[in-house]
């Protein structure tokens, strides 16, 4: 976490660009070419954005998918960002072991800095990873309160006297409470919603040494007022996560030949945005 926070403070920049997008963001002229729309991003964010974000699914259902998304991510890390990516489904022991491996080991043929990963198979989806956590410096994001429209159907349901989603920090938090790096914050955080500040501010003031990723800034509902509550009096501990608004911005108007720009616009209209309610000192 301290390598995703210091360059934060370098850049004076909270992004992490998401390219986990559906095809019609990708312009006319690169379709079927996902892999360049890619890297044309990736060189046009560099000493713009601290971080990149990536889908594992989104590569591994298309054919010769995984190589592209192994080139990208060597790519990303030579470039200098620090390299997010949701990782596929954890719904066993045996596949959590698999994904540490495949994702952390240092051969490892999906290298990256951080996963994200559901906590909602319990301690499970948790333990395999705190060696590479503890030993190596890897970061790993837990999603306790999605930003999709039917989260609350389970994630804000009561459970005792806590919601589910605080329960499911709750275990995230202990396993995290004592990996701290000298940032000050755990090396295991929690991803929450940019939709609902409720949530943002419940797990900010609950648990002070969980880094929080804020997701859905262009979800319905999303705002920078929202994702400011992730924050702490410094401007530290909190990152944001966009996919559309950015990678897609060039779809308010023109044919997409300029993407890269109108994406390096629509970062600096966030950051300029953030800045009526956070100082990143």
């Amino acid at each position: 976490m301290d390598l995703l926070q210091d360059k934060i403070r370098k850049l004076k920049c909270p992004v992490i660009t998401d390219f986990a997008v559906e095809p019609s963001y990708i312009p006319p002229h690169l379709q079927g070419d996902y892999g360049r729309f890619c890297r044309e991003l990736l060189r046009g964010f560099k000493g713009i954005v601290p971080g990149v974000r990536f889908c594992f699914d989104q590569f591994a259902l298309q054919p010769d998918g995984l190589t592209t998304f192994s080139e990208l991510l060597r790519e990303a890390k030579e470039l200098g960002y620090f390299v997010l990516v949701d990782g596929p489904a954890v719904l066993s022991p045996w596949a959590a072991d698999r994904t540490a491996a495949a994702f952390f080991d240092v051969d490892g043929y999906f290298p990256c800095d951080g996963l994200i990963l559901s906590p909602y198979i319990g301690s499970d989806a948790i333990k395999p990873f705190l060696p590479y956590v503890k030993d190596h410096g890897k970061t790993v994001f837990y999603a306790v309160r999605s930003a999709n429209k039917s989260a609350s159907e389970l994630q804000d349901l009561m459970t005792g006297s806590r919601l589910v989603h605080i329960a499911a920090a709750d275990v995230v938090n202990r396993h995290g409470e004592s990996i701290l790096g000298r940032c000050g914050y755990s090396n295991i955080g929690a991803l929450t919603a940019a939709t609902n500040g409720n949530a943002v501010q419940g797990l900010r003031s609950k648990y002070s040494r969980l880094f929080l990723l804020v997701d859905g800034l262009d979800y319905p509902g999303g705002n920078g007022k929202n994702c400011s509550y992730g924050f702490d009096k410094f401007g530290h501990g909190c990152a944001m996560s966009v996919g559309p608004e950015v990678v897609g911005a060039w779809k308010q108007e023109g044919d997409g030949t300029d993407f890269v720009e109108r994406a390096q616009q629509a970062v600096q209209r966030i950051k300029n945005n953030m800045a009526r309610y956070v100082t990143i000192l």
